[in-house]
């Protein structure tokens, strides 16, 4: 049988080659180790004792109302899923890949061990699994989203899956998201370029997602100055004014003032506007005015109005 293979690696080597460089590539092949198999997935009960964790995870553990429910349904059922883990270098050691929630609450329960899926892998691989294992639920925050998605490009990009660029062309959805657009896994990612304050401001729903991701290519000080700004006046910047505070950024000409003077322009929405039912006002319209007529007609009347009140109070002055 070795003899068969040693016959047909021949024919693969360069006809030029002599008999020794042959017989050396053939020694190579033929004692080379097959490549080692990964360890098949396990179920186990593990203690809590022994589960960690997942390092820099983007997901809030909270005691909410859903933390609550999730509580009271353990305790009625207990466990129905599985908690996802992979296996440290320690044997007896591992690391929660999807269940920290349900972890947490079987603590709070008091209960010792949970059911689990024991995956042998590796950091990448686990980060990949952990982001895609999450990203289903529609509790989410944009900024866990937004970390969880950056975790997986860098852990593609570590395993050569993803280009090196920061979210270049070639990244697809595919790749990172099954539920978000490729454009809209760019803008998530690029959330994780703001400062803290700004990305809770993002998470708070205070702040916008399209004007955070013009922010985020700002340096840090710029950042910093539209915080301050923030702050003092509790006003955030609308999609349009952080587009222009952008690009002066790119301009080299931002500094605070130059924010302060975008940021203190009146939005369209904060324009007040006065509505007047249709019906109270038609029987006075022109027929077939239309709405904009009976505006225009409206203010040329005030306008009337007022121009003969101020003559009549300076006919009383005199």
């Amino acid at each position: 049988m070795k003899n068969e293979t040693k016959e047909s690696a021949i024919k693969v080597v360069n006809k030029k080659s002599n008999k020794k460089d042959i017989d050396n590539f053939l020694d190579t092949l033929l004692t080379k180790e097959p490549a080692e198999k990964k360890q098949k997935p396990k179920l186990a009960n593990i203690k809590l004792e022994k589960l960690h964790p997942f390092e820099g995870h983007p997901y809030k553990i909270v005691d909410d109302e859903l933390m609550g429910e999730l509580k009271n349904s353990i305790q009625e059922k207990g466990l129905l899923n599985r908690i996802l883990v992979r296996q440290l270098e320690n044997p007896d050691e591992y690391e929660i890949i999807s269940g920290h929630r349900r972890v947490h609450a079987a603590e709070f329960l008091g209960i010792k061990e949970v059911p689990a899926v024991v995956y042998f892998i590796d950091k990448d691989e686990a980060t990949v699994l952990m982001v895609d294992s999450n990203c289903q639920r529609e509790s989410l925050s944009p900024m866990e989203k937004a970390k969880a998605y950056k975790m997986k490009f860098d852990a593609l990009s570590h395993q050569g899956k993803a280009t090196s660029d920061q979210v270049g062309p070639k990244l697809t959805v595919e790749q990172i998201s099954d539920n978000d657009s490729p454009s809209q896994v760019k803008r998530l990612i690029r959330l994780n370029y703001l400062v803290p304050e700004l990305q809770q401001f993002v998470d708070e729903g205070k702040m916008k997602v399209s004007p955070a991701v013009e922010i985020s290519f700002l340096d840090e000080e710029q950042q910093r100055d539209i915080v301050d700004r923030i702050d003092e006046t509790e006003i955030f910047p609308s999609h349009a004014q952080a587009r222009r505070i952008r690009q002066l950024a790119a301009e080299g000409s931002l500094d605070y003032d130059s924010i302060n003077e975008i940021m203190s322009e009146l939005k369209p929405n904060q324009v007040e506007k006065l509505k007047i039912p249709m019906d109270s006002i038609r029987q006075y319209a022109p027929n077939g005015a239309t709405p904009k007529d009976i505006e225009e007609l409206v203010v040329r009347l005030m306008k009337q109005n007022y121009e003969r009140q101020c003559r009549m109070r300076d006919d009383c002055e005199r």
